[in-house]
Order: C-alpha cells, then sequence, then structure tokens
C-alpha cells in the first residue's frame, strides 16, 4: 500500500510503501472486542466495597415489641431494609483483571492500523525537528495536517519537545510506537505516525503475523 509522507508544513514529500501485514489487515471485530473489554477490566481498581449488616456497628436488639405496635414485625436497625443498615448485595473487593493472549493483542493493533489507514485517517509526518517544546508550532502543524479533531500523535520513541508541545491541546496525546494503546486510537479521530514510528511498527507487529502463521 502507498500512501503520502507530509512535512510540517503540510506539503507532500514523497509516497512511501507500508506493509499490508501491518496496515492492510482485515478488520476482526471479535477480536478488537475481546481486547478492548480485557483493556478496560485491567484499568479497573475493583477497591468499591460496602458493609453487610454484620459490619454495622449498632445494637442487635429486637426494636419493639412483635406485636400490637401496629408496625411491621422488626429486629435489628442493621437489617438492609432500614435507612443506616448494612447492603444486602453491595460491591465487594475484587479483581477484575484480564488475561491478555499476546497474539489476540497483536492482531487487534494491526486491525486498529489498518482499520485507520482505510478510512484515510492515519497521516504520515516526515519527522518533527522540534528545536524546543511550543505548543503553537504543534497547533501549526495540525493545522497544516487539516486535522482537526482528536489525534493520536505516534514517534519512534518518546520526544521529549514533541510531548510538551502537545500535552496542552485538548483531545490530542502522543505515545511511542512500541507502547500503542488500542483504546487511545479508537478514541481519537486521526492517527498521526513519523515515518520512522512506521518503520517501528512494521518491525513490532509486522513480524508477529509471519510467527503466528508458522
Amino acid at each position: 500500500m502507498k500512501v503520502p509522507v507530509f512535512d510540517i508544513t503540510g506539503g507532500e514529500v514523497r509516497q512511501i510503501e507500508i506493509s499490508d501485514a501491518v496496515f492492510g489487515v482485515p478488520f476482526n471485530e471479535a477480536a478488537v472486542h475481546q481486547v478492548m473489554v480485557g483493556m478496560q477490566a485491567n484499568l479497573r481498581q475493583g477497591t468499591a466495597d460496602s458493609k453487610s449488616r454484620g459490619e454495622i456497628v449498632g445494637s442487635t436488639k429486637k426494636l419493639y415489641r412483635q406485636k400490637g405496635t401496629g408496625y411491621a414485625r422488626a429486629g435489628s436497625k442493621k437489617s438492609p431494609t432500614r435507612r443506616g443498615g448494612g447492603s444486602a448485595f453491595g460491591p465487594k473487593p475484587r479483581d477484575y483483571r484480564q488475561e491478555i493472549p499476546k497474539k489476540l493483542r497483536r492482531l487487534a493493533i494491526r486491525c486498529i492500523l489498518s482499520s485507520k489507514a482505510g478510512d484515510g485517517d492515519l497521516k504520515i509526518l516526515d519527522s518533527f525537528n522540534f528545536d524546543k517544546p511550543k505548543t503553537s508550532k504543534m497547533v501549526e502543524v495540525l493545522d497544516a495536517l487539516k486535522i482537526d479533531s482528536s489525534a493520536v500523535i505516534i514517534t519512534e520513541k518518546a520526544e521529549t519537545n514533541v510531548v510538551k508541545s502537545a500535552r496542552n491541546i485538548p483531545q490530542v496525546i502522543t505515545t511511542p510506537a512500541g507502547v500503542i494503546n488500542i483504546l487511545d486510537i479508537i478514541s481519537h479521530k486521526t492517527l498521526l505516525m513519523t515515518e520512522a514510528a512506521v518503520r517501528m511498527a512494521e518491525k513490532l507487529w509486522g513480524n508477529s503475523s509471519a510467527q503466528e502463521g508458522k
């Protein structure tokens, strides 16, 4: 697949070939959904806790006599049916973590990258070459590339000047190619990658594709 490469002024500088093994994979909805659910589950702390009637501090004395009061029969004030009582089926601390197989995670990443490329939401930049952090300069780059919505900026490795230039721009995040997160990519419209990041992604995820086929 051939795609254009742009410079920071928005001009096309050349066309490059990108790997179909990474950017041309048919979309596997089941794999992507399973990985998304697993990643979202792994983000949950699982610390929610409520007190049962046995954990409530208070008297267990019967509130009033069994008959003759005109009220429903009632025992302890710690009953879940009374204000201040325990919770009948409240949350308890638990581990929500799910194991995500490596092959499945890699497949999901390739599917998401391919989806962005197929929908025209993948833009490739030759490089940033920022001498110093400057938010206005990053805004100019995004405007030049006609990126007017949410975006994920992916570089080969963490670039301090790029990260600092983009961190104050709403709905724009940065990440190195080696730690691509499909939740971030799905939740943002445009995927902006440097050419070096594209080659890194091909190296990381393309080789795994060949190994899985053996």
